[in-house]
């Protein structure tokens, strides 16, 4: 794979034969999202994986019902395709045999099903997370009615440890279940599992579950040598994804992968012939095509080498705020920049999220040089930005 820092990011091809059979309202809706794409990169998704080759299975039903090690009775499914993008993924994340999982809608549903388990396992549990950990993280625990209690972030948006240890100290008699960051929202910071089990040891935990929340920067991070401890063989217990950040899959989809399964498939359902082990029942069935589909267009040595262009970006963009003094840092291997937050016109028409006087932009696979010089423009101009930045 070829991909050099001043590729334009993907666009669509000029208008095909199904292009022309869309209505005047879905043409706007394209055209407005097309436009929108040049200047979004204050979001993560990656753009620079063609997914329009899967464009005839739009015209059938991919439904994966239920657990994606049974094929069950339904037809319309692709859980062979499924099963090859978990054991894939099972070997990316270190996870030891007997390891189970299956394609989610997204990071959220990855991040409910490996506390959901915990729950399970430990029905007594208190669950901690960080100020920084994406919100849904909290929704979580209040659908399952866990004790909820939230830890202290360090300035990088990292887990305080220390708070970590003294918040659970004050439950010892109870087990833990923790969500580690894998890519904050906001910063891209990564808390480390390993320190997180040394401040539950050192608070006095004997029993706990760490759930990887790596929506972000699971993939990427499995790739990076001198990366933090976050996946199974560091201590998590279970890990999920979202398909439609590093990969930029054009649904939203995900992955869990767990240490350790139900202890025993639950009995199938007579409708269906599956046994049902996912949240939702019904699941995406060209997620898991889709997922299949970016592995196989990145090759073996694809996800290390886009990871290494994407930072490189990131690594640029640095260099050219720096060149112009405008105040901005980067944790370590992030493709995430945060800069002092600029005028409202500037935030709008570069969709920049921030927060406490910050914004930040996420310099994701398929994001250019380009785009950032544009950005840079703007902000030494110190005026609204021009309309188009391609």
């Amino acid at each position: 794979m070829t991909t050099h820092l001043t590729t334009p990011a993907r666009h669509p091809a000029p208008a095909s034969s199904t292009q022309a059979a869309m209505g005047p309202r879905y043409h706007d809706l394209l055209h407005r999202l097309t436009t929108a794409a040049r200047t979004s990169i204050g979001f993560p998704n990656a753009v620079d994986i063609d997914y329009r080759p899967l464009g005839p299975l739009l015209g059938v039903l991919l439904n994966n019902l239920g657990d994606p090690r049974v094929d069950g009775i339904f037809p319309m499914q692709a859980k062979d395709i499924e099963r090859d993008v978990l054991d894939y993924f099972a070997t990316l994340f270190r996870a030891p045999a007997g390891w189970s999982g299956y394609v989610t809608s997204g990071g959220t549903e990855g991040t409910h099903y490996g506390l959901w388990l915990a729950r399970t396992r430990l029905p007594n549990a208190v669950a901690f997370h960080s100020a920084a950990s994406h919100y849904s993280v909290g929704k979580a625990e209040h659908l399952l009615g866990l004790p909820s209690v939230t830890v202290a972030a360090l300035p990088n948006g990292e887990i305080n440890y220390a708070d970590l240890r003294r918040q659970a100290a004050r439950f010892r008699n109870r087990p833990a279940l923790v969500t580690a960051n894998i890519g904050t929202t906001m910063t891209e910071a990564v808390d480390d599992v390993h320190r997180i089990h040394l401040a539950l040891d050192a608070a006095g935990i004997t029993h706990r579950y760490v759930h990887s929340d790596a929506a972000l920067a699971g993939a990427p991070l499995a790739v990076t040598a001198d990366r933090p401890g976050f996946d199974l063989a560091d201590g998590a217990d279970s890990i999920s994804i979202s398909g439609h950040k590093f990969f930029g899959t054009p649904i939203v989809c995900g992955l869990v992968i767990v240490r350790r399964g139900l202890h025993e498939l639950p009995p199938a359902i007579r409708y269906t012939g599956a046994p049902d082990t996912s949240i939702t029942g019904s699941r995406t069935g060209l997620g898991a095509v889709m997922l299949a589909h970016a592995l196989d267009v990145l090759g073996p040595a694809g996800l290390f080498e886009r990871t290494q262009q994407a930072r490189a970006v990131a690594a640029y963009a640095c260099r050219r705020l720096q060149q112009i003094g405008w105040p901005h840092w980067r944790n370590p291997n992030a493709f995430t920049v945060m800069l002092r937050e600029p005028a409202d016109p500037v935030k709008a028409q570069w969709r920049l999220p921030s927060t406490d006087g910050w914004s930040h932009i996420i310099c994701m696979p398929g994001v250019t040089t380009h785009q950032v010089d544009a950005l840079i423009g703007d902000l030494t101009a110190g005026r609204e930005p021009a309309a188009s930045a391609s």
